[in-house]
């Protein structure tokens, strides 16, 4: 299996997380941000955690919290622009990209439980 770092749902969860930091950096509700943007962060440090474990079970492990993280800050982002503090537009993205990032960890998790024993 390639390092995290050559991995594109890796790279991919690092840009939204970038993002989500720079786009609600100036946000009042300091709550709200510190939330979706731990949530956020959690994705890419999750998948990292996971390729670095040494069992199969712990990497699906990990790589289940990532997944799980992908919804989390999707509800963020919903209740974000339902009160107003993100843009539809921006948020629809965040909300397509965390859809797609869960697609592809699921396939990793896919990937490593298929492979023989560890």
């Amino acid at each position: 299996m390639p390092g995290f770092e050559d991995l594109d749902v890796w790279k991919r969860a690092v840009e939204l997380s970038a993002d989500v930091y720079r786009k609600t950096s100036d946000f009042r509700d300091f709550g709200f941000r510190d939330q979706i943007t731990r949530a956020c962060l959690s994705i890419p440090s999750n998948i990292a955690e996971g390729v670095e474990r040494s069992t199969k079970a712990d990497k699906c492990k990990f790589l289940d919290y990532a997944r799980a993280s992908c919804g989390e800050v999707r509800t963020q982002t919903i209740v974000g622009m339902k009160a107003g503090f993100l843009a539809d537009e921006l948020g629809d993205l965040w909300c397509q990209e965390t859809r797609e990032l869960a697609a592809m960890i699921n396939g990793l998790i896919r990937s490593i439980r298929s492979r023989s024993p560890s």
